[in-house]
């Protein structure tokens, strides 16, 4: 068995928590997804594209009224603190704690419509498109970069297809992925980051002696490289590889995937402006990682084809005004992480491949509680899209004045994934079967793109 292993001193995984389950080469899974069962899998699928997905969970509810679809004729137990900026798109405006994205917003859509949130505490239906009170078919539904695995295969055999910066949080529906579903393991999420675990102190995590921020170092990876080896031909471990678990080991030994996690590789002054880690977790919420979002990009441009990642906890309606005190802190790393993304992604010519989804599970009350606080509130939602070629520089729908629930161009969730699915190359009309040999659809049949962003 060969095992990476994080330190606490390396940029893309400052969460305190030992690797444990990083990532295992040989007939153990790769945190839950079996190496040489994908590569067997991807090598029967075709088409090398490159078109990707960065879905961004933000996990809580993170409220609608105050970034996206702010109301500042309502009255202020509805509109709350915060006043709306004009952004670079005549007659959009979102919140004034967003200035980074207010100044680029012709590179994103606003979805103010959001119609049909399942109200689950869960990343369930960002993951997935489906609600998790629908009765799901024999081996469960896949998660989205499930399907983008089984139907269009890796682009680079040495970086999976399906991808997570999900952080394992104590509310678990939070940070999970999603996984194969009907399709199978093999198509399940890679799973770069895990969790906190109060009895391990991230540092002295190695990898035969080298530790993640020393990937960098080739002589001292040849090394360890040659050590595994020299142990496993010992055993005869190596005779019982076949060619798909040898091709696992190109992980390592081409260094692609640990080089795509690796921001040393980057020039300090570009991740700087995607702003400082806090690998502190929050409660039973997600870190805030905030240059997870290079990492994304990086990952993307190594050849996967679905990144996901959950961002800070959004779960705002506690004592002493936690709605306004988190999001003034947290709005900006918001503001600076995915404004960075965006303009990277146009930069190096990815705007037109790589597709961007932000979201939440719900959105928030509109009318302020007695903490001045939002609860849950999942009869409206937000999302933005950029990326893609999809049209940006526009918002697609609207609420009633107190932002309650939709009044103009409902949008539904399967219908967001329909348009991330055609935008990735996904022929919307695909099936599979699941375990009782029952044909699923990708997309609820029926289901059509956005047709505002095509």
């Amino acid at each position: 068995m060969l095992t990476i292993y994080g330190s606490r001193s390396y940029g893309g995984f400052c969460d305190q928590v030992g690797r444990r389950d990083f990532l295992k080469i040989g007939g153990m899974a790769l945190g839950g997804l079996a190496l040489p069962q994908l590569l067997r899998l991807e090598a029967a699928q075709g088409g090398k594209s490159q078109k990707a997905i960065i879905n961004v969970f933000l996990p809580g509810g993170p409220p609608h009224i105050d970034m996206w679809d702010l109301k500042p004729d309502a009255p202020a137990e509805i509109r709350g603190e915060y006043s709306p900026i004009k952004t670079n798109v005549p007659g959009v405006e979102i919140c004034e704690l967003f200035p980074k994205l207010a100044a680029m917003a012709d590179k994103f859509a606003i979805i103010r419509s959001l119609s049909d949130s399942d109200g689950d505490h869960s990343a369930y239906q960002c993951m997935t498109g489906r609600k998790k009170q629908d009765q799901p078919p024999a081996g469960g539904w896949p998660a989205m970069g499930a399907w983008a695995s089984k139907l269009k295969g890796s682009v680079n055999p040495a970086v999976p297809s399906h991808v997570s910066l999900m952080y394992k949080v104590s509310h678990r529906p939070w940070g999970d992925p999603g996984d194969g579903g009907f399709l199978g393991m093999g198509h399940a999420p890679f799973r770069l980051v895990g969790g906190k675990d109060s009895g391990m102190k991230a540092d002295s995590m190695v990898l035969q002696d080298v530790t993640l921020d020393r990937l960098g170092d080739r002589e001292s990876l040849r090394t360890s490289l040659d050590k595994f080896r020299r142990q496993t031909d010992k055993t005869g471990a190596m005779d019982g590889l076949d060619e798909f678990a040898q091709k696992a080991m190109g992980i390592l030994t081409s260094s692609a995937l640990a080089e795509a996690l690796d921001l040393s590789k980057e020039d300090p002054k570009f991740v700087a402006k995607y702003g400082v880690d806090d690998p502190e977790f929050e409660r039973d919420g997600a870190p805030r990682m905030v240059r997870n979002f290079c990492i994304a990009r990086r990952l993307v441009e190594a050849g996967a084809r679905v990144v996901s990642m959950n961002f800070i906890r959004w779960d705002w309606h506690g004592p002493d005004g936690m709605n306004f005190v988190n999001s003034k802190r947290d709005f900006p790393l918001l503001d600076a992480g995915l404004s960075s993304l965006l303009i990277d992604l146009h930069e190096r010519g990815l705007d037109k491949d790589v597709s961007v989804v932000v979201w939440g599970e719900f959105g928030r009350t509109p009318r302020l509680n007695n903490r001045n606080s939002r609860d849950h509130w999942p009869q409206a939602n937000a999302a933005v899209l950029a990326g893609g070629g999809m049209t940006t520089g526009q918002v697609i729908g609207a609420t009633n004045k107190y932002a309650e629930h939709p009044v103009e161009r409902p949008i539904k969730f399967q219908e967001i994934f329909a348009t991330l699915y055609a935008k990735t190359g996904l022929n919307l009309q695909s099936r599979e079967f699941d375990l009782r040999g029952r044909p699923q659809y990708l997309i609820e049949p029926g289901t059509e793109p956005i047709r505002e962003l095509m």
